[in-house]
């Protein structure tokens, strides 16, 4: 068990690195000898546990998909449906999201869906997690009549949609007074909904 424990770390130390180089150089540009020039060991090193570059590219979408749960983690051990559901629209609607994960990388990672069939598979299996999760606590709040949603499932999937396309788009606006009040409004939106 130790020894899978240390493979674990020693994966995960490389992952951050190649991230580190695909943050400040572009996915596009970071390689096996770049990560290991980064980490100051031999490429050998990294091959041992990373086959190809796309071996490690794979480790790097798993990374990202495991940090973007983590907006979720604090907030399921929230009892009360309603307050969780006021901090899950809260944390949705806010720049946590960017701070979780370089957007660039994120895209560009997002980007190989269209040429990886099991990148694909991570990213919806994350996306309709999130969905679930989100329906739960819709459910709930219907359940103590907090809100009232006919279609608890379509609307859960509607505010991702709209979160996601709010994202899209706002990473294109530079202006922070411009970003803010979009962003607001976006959140108002979604909150009428419910």
């Amino acid at each position: 068990m130790g020894r899978k424990n240390l493979i674990q770390v020693r994966q995960k130390g490389i992952i951050l690195a190649f991230y580190k180089v695909a943050r400040k150089q572009g996915l596009e540009n970071a390689s096996i000898a770049k990560v290991a020039d980064a980490m100051q060991v031999n490429p050998s090193l990294i091959m041992h546990y990373f086959k190809t570059k796309q071996d490690l590219i794979h480790g790097l979408i798993e990374y990202i998909l495991e940090r973007y749960r983590l907006i979720y983690t604090p907030l399921n051990q929230i009892a009360d449906p309603q307050e969780r559901l006021e901090q899950i629209i809260e944390n949705l609607f806010s720049r946590k999201w960017d701070k979780l994960f370089d957007d660039g990388v994120f895209y560009s990672s997002f980007s190989l869906i269209f040429r990886d069939k099991k990148i694909k598979k991570h990213y919806k299996l994350l996306h309709d997690n999130l969905r679930l999760m989100l329906t739960e606590t819709l459910n709930q709040c219907n359940d103590i009549g907090s809100i009232e949603v006919e279609d608890v499932e379509k609307t859960a999937d509607l505010i991702f949609v709209f979160v996601e396309g709010a994202y899209y788009y706002l990473s294109m606006v530079s202006n922070k007074e411009e970003y803010n009040r979009k962003m607001s409004y976006y959140k108002q939106t979604v909150l009428n909904l419910l």
